[in-house]
């Protein structure tokens, strides 16, 4: 008997060190990477699909803790402190867990990734952020499950799931302006024009101080020798915004005289549709 489960263990090890065959995963891993501003953000989970399956209020039962993906948890990264629904979620990697209802979906976001699967002994102290987000049904099938970061702003993004025909999204804002804000005060002690011009275009895209943006932006060209089109754009822009419409038709067209120069129908474009705007052309 002995001998008989000998060979039989040796039968099996050299199945598995000869084995040549490699096969797909019925849920592939992906991984998504996306800035969001100034934030990193990346999410890692595995992808079921739906083979002709009915997915939510069947195989992912309504009212009850999902893994949100298969096999290993779901895990995303933020490289910096966001804030989700008004309570701050600490930079790190967290799982994420979702209770689907058929309106709406429970959302936490838990500090244990090393779970296959939901934690068999729930942690209330491990639930960094819990948050409900509405559900919305979708006109067509997404037949594998698919995680996003869309809704892509300097301030914010939204995180999205799309399975089956349901859809969800968990929005959520990044700190790029006390980033920015910081790097310009830091930048300010010692300027190059380069320092002034990002700061300036900063402040007009972001509607801050207009009258700031202005001053920087004049510095900054009063330090270059030869501005490019596209940075006579952007004082066009800032006059405009300023109320100087004087100085922003002739920003622009100095813009449109560079861009003309180059061939970049883009900015021709823009340039002229400003300059009809403010009564140039």
């Amino acid at each position: 008997m002995k001998k008989i489960l000998f060979m039989a263990m040796v039968f099996t090890f050299s199945l598995n060190v000869t084995a040549q065959v490699t096969t797909p995963q019925p849920s592939p891993f992906g991984k998504l990477e996306q800035k969001v501003g100034l934030t990193d953000v990346s999410i890692e989970y595995s992808r079921p699909s739906m083979r002709g399956r009915t997915i939510f209020g069947d195989l992912v039962s309504y009212g009850k803790l999902w893994r949100t993906g298969a096999n290993k948890n779901t895990i995303i990264t933020f490289s910096d402190d966001v804030v989700i629904e008004g309570h701050t979620l600490k930079a790190g990697a967290y799982s994420i867990f979702t209770t689907p209802n058929e309106t709406s979906w429970d959302v936490v976001f838990y500090t244990d990734i090393e779970n296959w699967g939901t934690p068999q002994k729930w942690d209330n102290s491990k639930v960094a952020v819990k948050t409900t987000v509405k559900s919305y049904p979708i006109p067509f099938d997404v037949e594998t499950l698919t995680m996003d970061v869309n809704s892509i702003s300097n301030n914010g993004a939204k995180l999205e799931i799309f399975w089956e025909k349901t859809y969800v999204a968990i929005p959520f804002e990044v700190p790029t302006d006390k980033i920015v804000s910081k790097s310009i005060e830091k930048a300010m002690k010692g300027t190059s024009a380069e320092d002034y011009y990002a700061a300036a275009v900063y402040y007009l895209e972001e509607g801050k101080d207009i009258k700031k943006a202005q001053e920087w932006m004049e510095k900054a060209m009063s330090m270059i020798e030869n501005p490019a089109f596209y940075q006579l754009r952007k004082l066009a822009l800032i006059y405009a915004e300023a109320g100087n419409k004087k100085a922003a038709i002739e920003a622009a067209k100095k813009s449109l005289e560079g861009s003309e120069k180059v061939g970049n129908a883009d900015y021709i474009k823009m340039n002229k549709a400003s300059l009809k705007e403010w009564g140039a052309l």
